[in-house]
């Protein structure tokens, strides 16, 4: 090989088959343009109007939903730089559990304002030192705007639960907001503990029972299992119940290894023993005082046998988690094999019964009076695609709720918050000196995204109603928002719309964030993908 082949700069210095993009040009603005490309998807799904998104994910699993969330996760993204977005979004979720479109759709419209910027020859690191002050500057605003009165409610209160989970609820299932609050806010205040802190997301079940409409929607205090009881007792109140982990079976007589069998008597005599064995720690049970069996795994047909003799009403609970979970509700302990149960261990029920719901028969194990920790939504709807998409409205309301137990503090709904940001930043802007000017007005600017998207997904003319919101805003009127109903500008605090405080915080800080991060980059260097086909990745389990 020649001397002249040699390869030199960045080529020798990295692996063959490696990608380098350097400069404005290549990288910054190609790196734009994905998220650009990102938070197109993302903004159409904003708000009440949004639109459905249909996602197909490798597994042919199909997906209807405006939940950012759930969009983008399913997507799977490959740009680096739009996965910078996505993980923002994820943190929002995580952190919140709702405003993940505004997290992304917000650093989209920051990036596309900078794009401008460069354009126009600013420097990345004069533009993200104005973004920097730009949402400084937001979050100081955004404590004035908070509704006065707003941080100390009582997170017991219905209406004022309903007040804040609202915007939730309704920008992922509009116009259904009115029958899944109350359902969601009652399923929270029953299980919020005595110190609100400590609320758990994973207390509210959801069970989505396929027929009806959502006006035959409830929620059940207790849990509602997805099978019937296994005996034929369908029915018990007020029971003491023990809880089996490892399954109620033959297996639990300890004569596992070999048995030499010489008569038939004496085969007759091991059955019998067996047999026994097996009724003996039956009786155990019955005689703990125990009317409800619960097993984790298959009940054995001899031991089912003894349990209808002894009226024992059998339940089998095969995923893990919602044993658990049952243990909870019911204060019980599990036990690892069929045992005589102590008294202690025991859990007690106020209601098992076995009801049919829409075709399907459900067991509904209620507990009014203990120290309830487990309530259950009960969903119905006429498809899979939307009692998911209605399960991912609970979650966001119930993620709400836990949100306002830590911070109860709202601000005016209605994109009324950002168009009144959008407005004092350009004020902030206007006083100060250098370059940094212009990247804060474009910072203010991309405020507008919120007010405008709303606008358009709900097929309004949208730089009408900027302006008119403008001119309240200029006025005083602070709390003018868009009415998407009527499409017009209104007072929103009338209309009883409101954010949860906490929640744009942390979306426009991860989404300023996210922003900053993306300009940072000047160059994209990629090794070769390592060798070997490309494998896909093994399938997920459900979450459950």
């Amino acid at each position: 090989m020649g001397f002249s082949m040699q390869p030199y700069g960045i080529q020798s210095m990295l692996k063959e088959g490696h990608k380098h993009l350097s400069g404005l040009d290549e990288a910054v603005v190609k790196n734009i343009d994905a998220c650009k490309q990102l938070s197109t998807i993302t903004r159409t799904s904003l708000g009440p109007n949004g639109m459905n998104k249909m996602v197909i994910n490798h597994l042919d699993k199909l997906f209807v939903t405006n939940d950012a969330a759930t969009i983008v996760n399913e997507l799977e993204v490959q740009h680096p730089a739009a996965k910078i977005l996505v993980l923002a979004g994820k943190a929002q979720q995580e952190e919140i559990g709702d405003g993940a479109n505004l997290t992304i759709s917000f650093a989209g419209e920051l990036l596309q304002n900078a794009e401008e910027l460069i354009r126009m020859g600013l420097h990345p690191s004069e533009i993200i030192s104005g973004y920097n002050k730009g949402i400084n500057k937001t979050i100081e605003l955004l404590e004035d705007l908070v509704e006065k009165g707003s941080e100390n409610m009582d997170v017991r209160n219905k209406e004022e639960v309903i007040t804040r989970m609202k915007a939730a609820v309704a920008s992922k299932q509009f116009g259904q907001e009115d029958i899944l609050c109350p359902l969601v806010a009652d399923a929270c205040i029953q299980v919020c503990p005595k110190n609100p802190a400590n609320f758990n997301v994973d207390n509210v079940r959801v069970a989505k029972l396929l027929g009806g409409g959502l006006y035959n929607s409830t929620v059940v205090r207790g849990m509602v299992l997805k099978n019937a009881a296994v005996g034929s007792i369908q029915r018990i109140e007020k029971a003491k119940v023990a809880v089996f982990a490892g399954g109620v079976d033959t297996s639990a007589t300890e004569t596992k290894g070999t048995v030499l069998i010489h008569s038939a008597d004496q085969l007759e005599n091991y059955a019998k023993t067996e047999e026994a064995k097996v009724e003996e720690l039956i009786r155990g049970v019955v005689e703990s005082g125990a009317k409800v069996i619960v097993s984790g795994a298959a009940v054995g047909e001899m031991a089912l046998h003894f349990c209808e003799r002894y009226k024992l009403m059998v339940l089998k609970i095969s995923s893990k988690f919602e044993l658990r979970r049952f243990c909870r509700t019911t204060g019980a302990v599990a036990m690892l094999k069929l045992c005589h149960p102590n008294p202690d261990d025991l859990g007690y029920v106020d209601s098992v019964s076995v009801e049919e719901i829409g075709g399907v028969r459900v067991t509904v194990v209620k507990n009014e009076e203990g120290g309830n920790s487990v309530s259950t939504v009960v969903l119905r709807g006429s498809t899979d695609s939307i009692l998911d998409d209605l399960e991912r409205a609970v979650d966001d309301g119930v993620n709400t709720y836990k949100a306002m137990c830590k911070d109860s503090r709202m601000v005016p709904g209605g994109a009324a918050t950002e168009i009144e940001l959008a407005r004092k930043v350009k004020e902030f802007g206007l006083k100060e000196t250098g370059l940094d000017q212009y990247a804060i007005a474009k910072f203010a600017e991309s405020f507008e995204m919120v007010p405008k998207t709303l606008a358009e997904n709900a097929g309004l003319n949208a730089m009408e109603i900027i302006s008119s919101l403008y001119a309240e805003h200029a006025n005083g009127n602070y709390k003018v928002g868009i009415d998407l109903e009527e499409g017009v500008w209104k007072d929103v605090s009338a209309l009883n719309i409101w954010d949860l405080y906490i929640t744009k915080f942390f979306a426009l800080k991860f989404a300023a964030d996210a922003a900053c991060t993306v300009l940072r980059v000047d160059q994209i260097i990629m090794a070769k993908p390592a060798g070997g086909p490309r494998r896909e990745q093994p399938a997920g389990n459900d979450e459950d």
